[in-house]
């Protein structure tokens, strides 16, 4: 297939268990898709796989459907040993209901049982393979127990997708003023280290700069603007990136700190910190996040290759023990990767600003 930006993947992977709902009827299941996804849907087709009761994996697509949307969920929910499945269609029947009928006949052609497939819109649902009154049945999906339940999990589900989008969005105001000059003192900064011709030195300074920046964000700390600026450039090198890369785990800090970085960092720079940002996401199963994630990383540089690596492994639905081995430890970088070269400067020298006069 060919690599695209992610218009129609939502959120997969399993649950974890600390979040994991036991969901008996449709208005649990309508209650849960919000804190499964992180936000509430609208114009969605979601697709809950379970191991009989236990939500295993929610995966969401924007309708109408694209011909082939559904390909990839077949091995998705085999992976996840999904049993049974439960759809859930958001919005005017005229929408919803073609989407359900090609989902119910794709998961019946693949073998699948669907427990039911619902259509919501307006605070009420009707089944569409169970008698249903035609006026719907009323469910108040923030009033439910599961809700609660959901949220005394940590569980969060922001009010629609736009929502979540304002979480990776570029700061703006004063924040943004005070990032630009602290990022021009830093371009300065990156070429009196070009000057020393020394990029084993620079590389040492930008690997401590990560590991140093996730043990802030684990104590709940966070960078100045000078070190997120100094960071956020040094992450263009691709040694320095792939330490922050191996380094991520099932702690918050490092969604918590990717996040903070991809949003305070200006967007011609912000790449390698958005990228980081949608592996962190991904591993955690929020796809969503991820995707808006690599979004922000693709624009400022289409061909950046971890970005189109995590939006084909997105894109085909998969989780990140479907792609093998561990990350590489530090060491094997540096046998593979060789000692340091001034032509590893390249990449960040081609987006600031030309050295002073």
């Amino acid at each position: 297939m060919s690599v695209s930006r992610l218009r129609h993947t939502g959120t997969i992977g399993p649950m974890p268990i600390a979040h994991r709902l036991r969901l008996s009827s449709p208005a649990d299941i309508l209650a849960a898709i919000p804190y499964l996804l992180g936000f509430h849907p609208a114009d969605s087709l979601v697709v809950i796989g379970l191991e009989h009761t236990a939500v295993r994996v929610a995966t969401r697509w924007d309708l109408p459907l694209l011909p082939g949307a559904l390909d990839d969920l077949r091995p998705l929910l085999a992976r996840e040993k999904a049993d049974a499945t439960v759809l859930a269609a958001y919005g005017e029947a005229a929408l919803t209901a073609p989407a359900l009928d090609d989902a119910v006949r794709f998961l019946a052609a693949a073998g699948v049982a669907v427990h039911d497939a619902l259509r919501t819109h307006e605070g009420r649902y009707w089944s569409h393979l169970r008698p249903c009154p035609p006026e719907g049945v009323h469910y108040d999906a923030a009033a439910h127990p599961v809700a609660a339940e959901a949220v005394v999990r940590g569980m969060v589900a922001l009010p629609d997708r736009a929502a979540l989008e304002r979480t990776v969005a570029p700061v703006t105001g004063a924040a943004r003023t005070a990032m630009d000059r602290a990022t021009e003192q830093a371009e300065h900064e990156v070429w009196g280290w070009v000057e020393k011709a020394d990029p084993a030195a620079y590389l040492a300074d930008g690997i401590a700069r990560v590991r140093s920046a996730v043990e802030c964000y684990e104590r709940g700390g966070r960078l100045s603007d000078d070190d997120a600026a100094r960071l956020g450039l040094a992450l263009w090198l691709v040694r320095v990136r792939d330490e922050a890369w191996t380094l991520i785990d099932d702690r918050p800090a490092h969604l918590t700190l990717w996040r903070d970085l991809t949003r305070r960092l200006s967007p011609g720079l912000v790449t390698p910190s958005a990228a980081l940002l949608a592996a962190a996401a991904w591993r955690t199963g929020d796809c969503a996040l991820a995707s808006m994630a690599l979004d922000r990383a693709l624009a400022a540089e289409p061909r950046y290759t971890m970005a189109l690596i995590l939006t084909e492994a997105i894109a085909r639905l998969l989780t990140p023990d479907d792609v093998g081995e561990r990350m590489p430890t530090p060491e094997q970088l540096d046998r593979e990767m060789g000692p340091p070269l001034m032509s590893w400067f390249t990449p960040l020298l081609r987006r600031i600003a030309e050295p002073p006069a």
